[in-house]
């Protein structure tokens, strides 16, 4: 018996598999980026339910894993729940290299709360254009596109139409809006909450374009600096690039990218990927 997680900084996906037995379990998201060891155990008390007894290997994939000081957090937190399953910590971003790709090279990319690419050869991420975080980097993610949509509607920048309606959907005040962002815990997935409205929204030509303006600026800064990316196909999971498809699909198109394709979640890949793996 064994466990992956996919974990991302708003929720995150557990995969228990026994045999041919699969059941899944969701949680808050884990970030050792914004939470501590112990902010991670208590998560996992409290939300995880009754510890798992006999399970073999722990392959968790999560947002912020990406240095081996956070990754040693995540694993201390998990081994200290589960106590004696072997387990792996790896980037979420191995995590939508392996689903997308299994054993096979590409670009592979993660549009959801954040967002991030990569090279894979297969094996391995070879090449890694930094996501920065939201306030310096992760365009075209859902955090990026709310910080966007909010500071619009703030500045006056979009019609009154639009921000009349965005007050009706989400009651905030002004101050009310600045605290949840500046002062309040994991202002990223706040700001992602928006991309409902934009979602919503997306046939005003306004909220199309500040969504499609987002996605081009992610395919600029990022896609644009691999050089395989002229060879390869470039396939993406998360929600925003499998609710904006068809924002995105045309500026693939408009680079001269191949595209792949566009899945929700890893998990399913994950699992064909580990079905029959363990630890060694």
């Amino acid at each position: 018996m064994y466990l992956i997680a996919d974990s991302g900084s708003t929720k995150t996906q557990w995969c228990l598999i026994e045999g041919e037995k699969r059941r899944e379990i969701r949680t808050s998201g884990i970030n050792p980026v914004y939470q501590s060891e112990i902010e991670i155990g208590e998560m996992l008390k409290r939300e995880f339910g009754a510890e798992e007894r006999g399970i073999e290997a722990i392959y968790f994939y999560g947002a912020g894993c990406a240095f081996p000081e956070k990754n040693e957090q995540v694993k201390k937190a998990l081994d200290d729940f589960f106590k004696s399953a072997r387990i792996e910590i790896a980037s979420d971003l191995l995590a939508a290299a392996r689903a997308l790709f299994q054993r096979q090279k590409g670009i592979a990319c993660i549009l959801g709360t954040g967002s991030n690419s990569c090279y894979y050869d297969g094996e391995n991420i070879v090449r890694n254009i930094p996501p920065l975080g939201f306030i310096l980097g992760d365009e075209g993610s859902g955090a990026v596109m709310g910080k966007r949509l909010v500071a619009d509607i703030l500045k006056g920048i979009l019609s009154k139409e639009l921000a009349d309606l965005f007050f009706q959907t989400y009651p905030y005040s002004y101050a009310e809006l600045i605290e949840r962002i500046y002062r309040q815990p994991f202002p990223n997935r706040f700001l992602a909450a928006f991309t409902l409205f934009l979602k919503q929204h997306i046939a005003s030509p306004e909220i199309n374009k500040l969504v499609s303006d987002s996605l081009e600026e992610f395919i600029i800064r990022n896609l644009v600096q691999y050089k395989e990316v002229d060879n390869l196909p470039v396939s993406f999971i998360g929600s925003i690039a499998f609710h904006f498809q068809e924002q995105l699909f045309p500026l693939l198109d408009k680079y001269g990218f191949r595209a792949g394709k566009i899945v929700p979640t890893p998990m399913d890949g994950l699992i064909a990927f580990h079905t029959g793996v363990l630890l060694p």
